[in-house]
């Protein structure tokens, strides 16, 4: 048998060579056996060449004389690091202590809600003397209980005492109208828009590498602002806006319900006799406002219709059905192009649609809605001296019925 010499130069080009691609217990069964192939100072030649530990090749040999079982394991069972909550006892409840949640906003914690995050976290334990990194933090976290979560609006109105049984007036007035055949209208301002080529949320189909281009700024332009004020009929599934270019004031949301009665509430319900509105508690249509009650009894009188106000009660306006029913429908239409024109905001509303049969109208109003109308209390008096203006016995100032001059 011909014998070969092995330089350090040939086991180091053989490590390079092999070592990559095997692996932990692998590696250690080819250190063993070249080393124990070389004989004395093998483990030395070894550990040198493969950029091992000495006592790790030792080892290897000393596995290899043992007899190699077959398994599947890398490390012998007890071997390697141990785990990290056993190595540094305390580490859990220092983390679940920093995110507790009725430790927030205490103002002895080093944490606030607002930087509770999984660095920020690592660098608090670090300070403590723990060993840790942000993405052990974030599995420590999960083991905890905890996930990444936003806020969510779950706190409707709860301050408020009588939330639920403002909600259940308003559901029997609802009812009571539906049931009679009397028309049920929501309504309510929609977020005004800026009218120009400016930049619309969302996106939508277009050729590749041809977006439509836009204002590279959001100042406000020579076309001003859409304001629009929406009436939906719940009953028929039906939704008016009426487009203006001036401010949202009481006036003008009532001549919008007015533009509705004459266009589709009088074509829809030709024996009505009431109507029910249920709007908000803020903005044009308030609760609070003279000229809104005012301009009602004004349309009362003129329609001959007794209308019926309930407003929802503070903080929970998301449950006006016109939010979801038909404004969220419309963002939706008009999503990623920009509303260059009044007529343009017009015409994408008027063309929203939904599978369950919504159908919209819209038309614009070039009026002017001057701010800062004062009515006096003697009128507003008046409307209640002679029963026209007539407060529910719950909460009237949320329920009251205007119905028209008997005297007209």
């Amino acid at each position: 048998m011909r014998s070969f010499e092995v330089t350090d130069m040939d086991l180091e080009e053989l490590f390079t060579g092999v070592m990559p691609h095997l692996g932990e217990r692998q590696r250690r069964i080819v250190a063993g056996n070249v080393a124990m192939s070389l004989g004395r100072g093998g483990i030395t030649a070894v550990a040198e060449a493969a950029g091992m530990s000495r006592s790790t090749v030792q080892t290897a040999v000393d596995e290899i004389d043992a007899g190699l079982e077959v398994t599947d394991r890398a490390r012998a069972k007890g071997a390697g690091r141990k785990p990290i909550l056993e190595a540094q006892p305390g580490l859990l409840q220092a983390l679940d202590d920093l995110v507790e949640p009725e430790s927030r906003g205490c103002p002895t914690c080093p944490l606030r809600w607002t930087a509770k995050s999984t660095r920020n976290l690592a660098d608090e334990l670090t300070a403590q003397g723990y060993t840790v990194s942000h993405s052990v933090v974030g599995h420590l976290l999960w083991q905890l209980g905890y996930s990444l979560q936003a806020l969510v609006k779950t706190k409707d109105g709860a301050s408020h005492p009588d939330r639920d049984g403002q909600f259940a007036h308003l559901a029997r007035q609802v009812n009571e109208h539906v049931e009679a055949g009397q028309p049920v209208i929501s309504v309510d301002a929609k977020k005004k828009e800026k009218v120009g080529d400016y930049a619309n949320g969302g996106a939508e189909y277009q050729r590749v590498g041809k977006p439509q281009g836009v204002n590279d700024h959001d100042f406000p332009g020579p076309q001003g602002k859409a304001v629009p004020y929406g009436v939906y009929d719940t009953n028929r599934n039906e939704g008016w806006v009426t487009v203006g270019e001036d401010a949202d004031t009481a006036e003008f949301a009532v001549a919008t319900i007015a533009r509705w009665w004459d266009t589709m509430g009088a074509v829809a319900y030709p024996g009505a006799t009431r109507l029910l509105v249920t709007a908000d508690g803020g903005g044009s249509n308030s609760y609070r406002s003279r000229l809104w009650k005012r301009e009602l009894a004004a349309l009362s009188e003129r329609t001959g219709l007794s209308i019926t106000v309930c407003h929802f009660p503070p903080g929970t306006s998301k449950w006006n059905k016109i939010e979801h029913r038909l404004f969220s429908h419309i963002t939706m239409n008009w999503r990623g192009r920009p509303l260059t024109s009044h007529e343009t905001v017009v015409n994408l509303i008027a063309n929203t649609t939904t599978r369950t049969g919504l159908k919209v109208r819209a038309d614009r109003d070039t009026g002017n809605y001057p701010k800062g109308i004062k009515v006096p209390d003697k009128e507003l008096q008046a409307l209640r001296d002679t029963g026209r203006l007539s407060p529910h016995e719950f909460h009237g100032e949320w329920n009251y019925t205007i119905r028209p001059n008997p005297a007209a």
